[in-house]
């Protein structure tokens, strides 16, 4: 059994009463994806921990000012970084799927949900 994730809200992070929430859908994904990931015993929660937090520390020496609103990117690359070092996929089919996301965001009407096609 894996730990939960904490809900306490960090420093910048959007609250309401129940707490935390997501300043973009893509942010709400991803924290889902990585719960999912960890509960099917992809990684443990232990080991997203370390890895988010070095993706964390990566970011500030590179100069990310740490003020909370990076935090789901620096979530987004430790999943990348997960996804690659498990073999769930490879480093240029990760780039590729990064690619297609893009494309279909840029050609998605405003309003309208972003599909990625097959």
């Amino acid at each position: 059994m894996t730990a939960a994730p904490d809900k306490t809200p960090l420093t910048g992070q959007p609250v309401d009463p129940s707490g935390p929430v997501f300043r973009e859908p893509w942010e709400a994904q991803a924290f889902a994806l990585a719960v999912e990931l960890s509960e099917a015993g992809i990684f443990t929660w232990s080991e997203w921990a370390e890895t988010l937090g070095a993706e964390i520390k990566a970011a500030q020496a590179a100069g990310d000012p740490d003020l909370g609103d990076t935090y789901y990117t620096h979530w987004l690359a430790a999943l990348e970084r997960l996804v690659t070092r498990k073999g769930l996929l490879a480093p240029p089919d990760l780039k590729a799927r990064r690619d297609a996301w893009e494309r279909a965001y840029l050609d998605t009407p405003h309003g309208q949900p972003v599909e990625l096609k097959a």
